[in-house]
């Protein structure tokens, strides 16, 4: 017996269909979470066989079962406008997933259909790979987080084959393992549009990866590859960096979660002195250690096409760091380095400062939970006052303290370049609020500081409610856990009936009560 709720809900899907059946200006409807159930979502599909104007239909986690998803089949046989369907985190089931089908081996028009969470195996897989056969308008599928196994993926493997027009496919989650990953390849080396191809969570061991890399040795336009969370190592790596060697299409390639280990992250730093097309590396959680980043070092120094390389919680350490703070001497392309969870210390925070005083590219440098304390934070300080290329430091969770605050309060003074400053969970205390206050007096360029968890206290709050009253460019200000109390809250108020620049301002978890919670008149 549905709830109160559920009925209002279905009520409401009701309502809509009505409108839809005369609406024509509505291009896009949203009932993300609505729970409008099997009943809403057949009144709604009645609907659809004859509005002529909605483009996007988003029905995610709406308890949608088969009989929901076989009505709104029916109504994608004669609708001709609809685009996008997104039937995501409900409950279609195979039934669904084959009435649905049906409907793309006729309907003309829609372009992304989104079926992720819906517990569809390998039999709605292998209706959606026959309806791909024929299929020529649908570029996206997204059947993240369902079953389908290694014959779900065979069977879409033999649909890319001969399909010409599916450009993302995205399988993230779906027990597929190397039989599956080997059928893949083979339809990789026939199939010229696919550019994204998403098979993260699965099990595809190093023979899947093996595969894939003999299809890219051949394919020319898949552009996107993850791989994260695989279960292969080095011999998968070893595969996927020869063919790096000679593909010239693949522009993004995620590893993460790999164990690779440093002789996969040496295998592809080899790879990575003659590729010239891949921009986005993702290596994190590998076990690279510090050789593998040592590497990594040396490829940067002669490659001249990456821009982002994430080699978060792989155990570098201050060696590691040095060997990439080397490379960033003379590296001129890497504009995002991702270092965080790697231990480098306050050693590897200095080596990394050297670099960024002759460093003119990278933009983007996360060195979150390094322990690099004080003496790191000063070093970096020390870089910022002549970097002028440096727009994101992300230093959450260093134990800095109230002295690297002070430091980087110094270097704010002069910087110009830097926009996004994250010193989340350093315990600067409100002394270093106050000197970051005072550097807020003349920084012109931060745009967004995030001082969560810090223990500024009301004091804290209340220095950085003066500087608020001048400052011109900071927009987003995080205070979140904090104990502001009512007195720093009172104090950001009154600030804000001035300020005309800050647009977030998060105070949660502050212990602020009734006083401070007081309606402001601006």
């Amino acid at each position: 017996m549905p709830s109160t709720l559920q009925k209002i809900k279905s009520n409401k899907a009701h309502a809509l269909d009505e409108a839809l059946k005369t609406n024509s200006t509505a291009t896009t409807l949203d009932l993300h979470g609505d729970s409008i159930r099997d009943n809403g979502t057949q009144a709604l599909a009645e609907a659809l066989k004859t509005n002529s104007t909605l483009t996007a239909l988003y029905l995610q986690k709406n308890l949608i079962e088969s009989n929901g998803a076989q009505a709104l089949a029916e109504a994608l046989k004669t609708n001709s406008t609809l685009t996008i369907l997104n039937l995501g985190s409900n409950d279609i089931r195979d039934n669904g997933a084959q009435a649905l089908s049906e409907a793309l081996k006729t309907n003309s028009t829609l372009t992304t259909l989104i079926l992720y969470g819906n517990t569809i195996g390998s039999d709605g897989a292998q209706a959606l790979g026959e309806a791909l056969k024929t299929n020529s308008t649908l570029a996206t599928l997204n059947l993240w987080r369902n079953s389908i196994g290694d014959s779900g993926a065979q069977a879409l493997s033999e649909a890319l084959k001969t399909n010409s027009t599916l450009t993302t496919l995205i399988l993230y989650g779906n027990t597929i393992g190397s039989d599956g990953a080997q059928a893949l390849g083979e339809a990789l080396k026939t199939n010229s549009t696919l550019a994204t191809l998403n098979l993260w969570r699965n099990s595809i061991g190093d023979s899947g990866a093996q595969a894939l890399s003999e299809a890219l040795k051949t394919n020319s336009t898949l552009a996107t590859l993850n791989l994260e969370d695989n279960s292969f190592g080095s011999d998968g790596a070893q595969a996927l960096s020869e063919v790096l060697k000679t593909n010239s299409t693949l522009t993004t390639l995620n590893l993460a979660d790999n164990e690779i280990g440093s002789d996969g992250a040496q295998a592809l730093s080899e790879a990575l002195k003659t590729n010239s097309t891949l921009t986005t590396l993702n290596l994190e959680d590998n076990e690279i250690g510090s050789d593998g980043a040592q590497a990594l070092s040396e490829a940067l120094k002669t490659n001249s096409t990456l821009t982002t390389l994430n080699l978060e919680d792989n155990e570098i350490g201050s060696d590691g760091a040095q060997a990439l703070s080397e490379a960033l001497k003379t590296n001129s392309t890497l504009t995002a380095l991702i270092l965080e969870d790697n231990e480098i210390g306050s050693n590897g925070a200095q080596v990394l400062s050297e670099a960024l005083k002759t460093n003119s590219a990278l933009i983007t440098l996360n060195l979150e939970d390094n322990s690099i304390g004080s003496n790191g934070a000063q070093a970096l300080s020390e870089a910022l006052k002549t970097n002028s290329t440096l727009i994101s430091l992300n230093l959450e969770e260093n134990e800095i303290g109230s002295d690297g605050a002070q430091a980087l309060s110094e270097a704010l003074k002069t910087n110009s370049t830097l926009t996004t400053l994250n010193l989340e969970e350093n315990d600067i205390g409100s002394d270093g609020a106050q000197v970051l206050s005072e550097a807020l007096k003349t920084n012109s360029a931060l745009i967004t500081l995030n001082l969560e968890d810090n223990s500024i206290g009301s004091n804290g709050a209340q220095a950085l409610s003066e500087i608020l009253k001048t400052n011109l460019t900071l927009s987003t200000l995080d205070l979140r856990s904090n104990s502001i109390g009512d007195s720093g809250a009172q104090a950001l108020s009154e600030v804000l009936k001035i300020n005309l620049t800050l647009s977030t301002l998060d105070l949660r978890c502050n212990s602020i009560g009734d006083s401070g919670a007081q309606p402001r008149h601006f």
